[in-house]
């Protein structure tokens, strides 16, 4: 059966939780973790050994090799290495060269799934790139280069604006190319791809706060900024793979809590933050729940995806491939990033009955973590939230709406990371998925397609949703032609 909104009926069954029952287990694996760098190693390899681990990269296998080797060596069973096929990208020689008023080349970078291009056009300044930037603008824009910062709360919105969306915004008005400023200072340009597992339509590149904001003074002073953008990009197969393994559980009909984190960073850099941190943190968790924990009644199943930085491809292949599987998916505990600087909250993917559950564990924890509620589109927990099954993460309850600061630049490297943060991830992952793997009474089963479609419905989801759609739409159609 499959319920979404109601309790299911062993809930009514369980006692309130008011002492911790799993004391003696969180003492160990919270001593363990505390008392080693087994997690700042990791990190260290992954990030200085192994470089970008991009797809397509000699380092991305190595990774997936070692990660592997490392879940086999903290006991995992069933260790293994499931193959993505994909539309991969590498990165050619790109020049950005301005032809009026002035005459000079600019730093850039292209964006991943960028197309090779050798155009002429003029520069239209959009802005934050938002939409009331589109609405009021757009019709400006054919024929044109659109510029667009990095801002993720734009003039005039209320949530995370998201790249992709100013991509595809770009596109539907028109525009023949497509410039990302990076909206802070001194970090250089900003990458982040532009694809769906495809080659883009249109030639998107990035360039830094300091050349963007020269080029916005040149179209107010001059009124005018025609540029020559010509890149030699090339989109072609590959293959990734999701690293997998598990701790089996013990029940009769054990279900599967799962918990992942991408390994992939973009090719300019260690991508030590995001996602590397969270990446180790979900192997320090691991390595204590076996070493501690025993089987559990449920299976936990570790996933590290690969390709997530170009679209979620890693997770969205296992949710295809595992479609018998997952009305057996208990939970889907995302870390992307998790062992950065920022709070560590859980926030609960629209799931009341999950709320209510995780405050009252919060509490006997003695764990200062808070408790939200939330949906992103942007990380590899969504999969597995448009196919029903209940999902949440690690990531801050109060969303910073300023942007990724170093994230997705050059400087996002293991010099960033530091032992407690991911110390602290590790911690709270481990009691946590201890505490899902070992419920009696889960109150959540996997929701329905119509269930899915109606949590979409509600304002603060459905705009995001709509526009995507509706470039997702024309660019198929454009395909097709």
């Amino acid at each position: 059966s499959q319920c979404a909104t109601r309790l299911c009926p062993t809930i009514k069954n369980r006692t309130p939780m008011t002492t911790n029952p799993f004391l003696t287990l969180d003492q160990q694996l919270l001593g363990d973790i505390y008392s080693s760098t087994e997690a700042m190693d990791n990190l260290t390899t992954l990030c200085d050994d192994f470089g970008s681990r991009f797809g397509g990269t000699p380092g991305e296998k190595q990774a997936a090799d070692f990660l592997k080797a490392k879940l086999e060596e903290y006991g995992f069973t069933n260790v293994h290495l499931e193959p993505v096929e994909y539309v991969g990208w590498t990165r050619g020689a790109v020049t950005l060269e301005i032809l009026s008023p002035v005459q000079m080349t600019m730093d850039c970078i292209t964006l991943p799934h960028s197309p090779p291009a050798d155009l002429e056009a003029v520069i239209y300044d959009l802005g934050d790139g938002g939409p009331l930037d589109f609405a009021e603008y757009g019709d400006q824009v054919a024929g044109k280069i659109a510029m667009v910062n990095s801002k993720t709360q734009p003039r005039g919105a209320k949530r995370w604006v998201h790249r992709m969306e100013k991509y595809g915004r770009s596109i539907l008005a028109g525009a023949k190319g497509f410039i990302f400023v990076n909206h802070y200072p001194a970090y250089g340009p900003a990458t982040g791809g532009i694809g769906d597992n495809a080659e883009g339509l249109i030639p998107g590149i990035s360039v830094s706060y300091e050349d963007g904001a020269y080029l916005s003074r040149l179209i107010k002073r001059h009124g005018e900024v025609k540029v020559r953008l010509k890149s030699t990009d090339r989109c072609a197969p590959m293959t990734s793979w999701n690293v997998v393994g598990e701790l089996p559980g013990t029940a009769d009909n054990p279900e599967i809590v799962m918990v992942g984190c991408h390994y992939d960073g973009h090719d300019i850099s260690q991508g030590a933050i995001d996602p590397a941190s969270g990446a180790v943190a979900v192997l320090e968790a691991a390595r204590v729940l076996a070493k501690y924990a025993g089987r559990r009644p449920h299976t936990l199943r570790v996933a590290l995806w690969g390709v997530e930085e170009i679209g979620l491809i890693g997770s969205h292949a296992y949710v295809d491939q595992h479609e018998d599987e997952l009305d057996n998916v208990r939970f889907y505990f995302n870390m992307d990033a998790a062992g950065g600087s920022r709070p560590k909250d859980i926030v609960i993917n629209e799931w009341p009955e999950l709320e209510t559950l995780v405050r009252e564990w919060q509490s006997a924890m003695a764990n200062p973590f808070r408790v939200g509620k939330s949906i992103s589109a942007h990380s590899d927990h969504f999969p597995f939230l448009l196919a029903g099954v209940p999902t949440g993460g690690m990531e801050p309850v109060q969303r910073d709406l300023s942007g990724r600061g170093y994230g997705h630049t050059r400087y996002d490297t293991l010099d960033k990371a530091e032992l407690r943060n991911l110390q602290d991830a590790a911690a709270l992952a481990a009691s946590f998925l201890l505490r899902v793997a070992s419920e009696e009474h889960w109150p959540v089963e996997r929701r329905s397609p119509g269930d899915v479609a109606q949590l979409f419905d509600k304002p603060e989801y459905n705009e995001e949703r709509s526009i995507m759609n509706e470039i997702a739409t024309f660019v198929a159609q454009q395909r097709a032609e």
